[in-house]
């Protein structure tokens, strides 16, 4: 059914939503993101579906946007651009709304994208020697669409320690800033992610669903307004002449102008 990601449910009602382009470390195409969101409204209208683990297949959680996707979207204009970054903010949108716990496992790196679908998950799970990126600096553009789940996740303050800098940051930060629940070593992973999913399994799944959504409401979940002005904020710095040259000099294998 889906060629980038695959849906696996155990007899309790626990689904494993996988990344599944080990190959490319999971980063995010087009055709990802549209079958996530698919997934994501299959599981929740699946009244059997009780709990989902977000996971990933091989080394790396996910390493942001696919290249291929990008290097496309430098010949596009304007208006296609912001096509092309509502996939990632209605992908997000539809995980962050998921009528279900999602439990997210996270391993090897989390860039960019892959620290957007961490914030969207209600808890994280990660190794101890995970790393994760806010990237997008560094090719001239910014962290937009995933912007307003991050925020959310973390609080502005603590977002910006990370937000703008394209630093590079451990399990133990990831877990002070709230993108992380906890971070555990590779052969506990397993174990921690089903500490969290078993709970769940004796509540009643209509009041697990009211509940988190009260908790987004109350909470001040990301608007319709965020998620629009983050594509907007997005496609006009596609139209940059930093984004320009960032995103060529990651192609070309050179450093930017800017860097010292």
């Amino acid at each position: 059914m889906f060629e980038t990601i695959t849906v696996d449910t155990d007899g309790r009602g626990v689904a494993t939503l996988t990344l599944a382009r080990a190959d490319k470390h999971n980063a995010m195409s087009a055709l990802m993101l549209a079958e996530l969101t698919q997934a994501a409204h299959d599981l929740g209208a699946d009244a059997s579906v009780r709990v989902v683990v977000l996971a990933a297949a091989g080394r790396s959680f996910c390493a942001g946007g696919d290249l291929g996707w990008m290097r496309a979207q430098m010949g596009m204009d304007a208006a296609t651009r912001a096509q092309e970054a509502g996939k990632l903010a209605t992908m997000l949108g539809a995980l962050n709304r998921l009528p279900k716990p999602l439990i997210g496992r996270l391993q090897g790196n989390a860039f960019g994208g892959g620290v957007g679908m961490a914030a969207v998950c209600d808890v994280a799970i990660g190794v101890d020697s995970l790393k994760m990126a806010l990237t997008e600096t560094k090719l001239g553009i910014i962290p937009a669409t995933i912007g307003p789940y991050v925020i959310a996740r973390m609080g502005e303050g603590p977002a910006r320690r990370v937000f703008m800098s394209g630093r590079v940051f451990g399990a133990d930060e990831a877990v002070a800033l709230g993108l992380l629940a906890r971070s555990v070593p590779e052969a506990e992973l397993d174990a921690a992610v089903e500490r969290e999913v078993v709970p769940y399994l004796a509540c009643a799944p209509g009041a697990v669903a009211a509940a988190k959504k009260l908790a987004q409401d109350l909470g001040g979940a990301a608007s319709e307004e965020a998620v629009a002005m983050s594509i907007a904020a997005l496609a006009a710095r596609w139209e940059t002449e930093e984004a320009a040259e960032g995103i060529g000099a990651f192609f070309e294998k050179r450093k930017a102008a800017w860097v010292v």
